[in-house]
């Protein structure tokens, strides 16, 4: 068996039973019942995935994968592709957002080259598990072949594997991929059924003209690539004809982390597009997802309705890199610091409504 197919097969249903065990210890806090809202949801969450009321406080990384895609050269971009692999080297140095946002949530940050066609060799703090040289251009035929997108969703597995045996407890994912919200809206209006207008935005900030172009792309590499309807496409041939190594890595990261029992924080469009990949690999994944936030981004709100999740914030983001989620590591943090630290009813001498 492949490790792919030994993760899906390793990938435990979520018992109920213990969030509603966290929630009864929530009830009994100094404060009427349910007040403290989604917050009190996301530490029941968090506690079921990892299998005990009252888990830890989570010991937290992000995983920012790169890789070059194919489709840039039909001029779906504002930034020309070279931009991805200067970003590598600014993730390297601690200097883009998601390092700043990273450092605020006490999160170690894991950059991942998976395919950016000018690679720096001298990255050290990059690790390099890169499946080739940028995808093709899906618009010609398959962005990747089928074994390159097992290999890719094998690295991510192999990743959240050993994040999970160093202590890791909380993953949040992110990339980077001058042209990936292109793959991403093909990915989302495949695997959706929404149509294409509908899921493709403007991505870097390109114009009027240039989104037109964008929509007619993306649809015209799913007219080549010949996809099934949703429902019935096979998710990893879907993936191999119009996704980016960095989406089939990151997908990886979900898989490997929900059979590790790891909750994963879902960034913007393109990880959700990522995430939505990993639940039509392994519908139990979803239940190890939480969305971070809502981008701006055409398709984002069409991939969280898909994954049956709500995000726990909307700041008109659309960055990526992994930004939102470092941002909502904090609310992680707060929900749990109210299971640990908020004294009881009958710990304050407060008395109880019982209501």
């Amino acid at each position: 068996m492949s490790r792919l197919r030994e993760t899906i097969a390793g990938i435990a249903a979520v018992d109920p039973a213990v969030g509603a065990e966290t929630q009864r210890l929530l009830d009994e806090k100094t404060k009427p019942r349910r007040s403290l809202g989604r917050l009190e949801d996301l530490a029941c969450r968090f506690a079921a995935i990892r299998g005990t009321p009252v888990p830890p406080m989570p010991e937290k990384a992000l995983v920012v994968m790169a890789a070059d895609h194919g489709v840039v050269s039909r001029g779906v971009s504002a930034y020309p592709q070279e931009v991805t692999a200067q970003m590598l080297a600014n993730f390297a140095s601690g200097g883009a957002g998601v390092n700043v946002l990273a450092r605020q949530a006490g999160a170690r940050v894991i950059v991942v080259d998976m395919g950016v066609i000018a690679a720096p060799s001298h990255l050290p703090a990059v690790l390099a598990r890169r499946i080739g040289p940028g995808t093709k251009d899906f618009t010609a035929g398959p962005a990747m072949s089928r074994d390159e997108a097992e290999a890719a969703l094998e690295v991510g597995i192999a990743l959240a594997a050993e994040l999970a045996r160093d202590g890791i407890t909380l993953l949040g994912i992110g990339e980077m991929g001058i042209g990936n919200t292109t793959a991403a809206s093909a990915l989302t209006a495949c695997l959706t059924g929404a149509s294409v207008r509908e899921v493709t935005g403007r991505g870097t900030g390109i114009d009027a003209a240039t989104l037109a172009r964008k929509v007619a792309i993306v649809e015209e590499a799913l007219a080549v690539n010949r996809l099934a309807p949703p429902g019935s496409a096979d998710p990893l041939d879907v993936l191999a004809r119009l996704g980016g190594f960095e989406v089939a890595g990151l997908a990886g990261v979900v898989l490997g982390a929900a059979a590790a029992r790891v909750p994963v924080l879902v960034d913007g469009f393109i990880a959700a597009a990522a995430a939505l990949v990993a639940t039509r690999l392994a519908p139990r994944a979803e239940d190890y997802l939480i969305a971070s936030h809502l981008s701006v981004e055409a398709g984002h709100a069409h991939l969280l309705r898909a994954l049956g999740l709500v995000p726990l914030l909307d700041l008109e983001l659309r960055l990526g890199e992994g930004t939102g989620s470092a941002l909502a590591m904090g609310l992680v943090d707060a929900a749990l610091r109210i299971l640990h630290e908020m004294a009881s009813f009958a710990e304050a001498g407060v008395a109880d409504s019982g209501a």
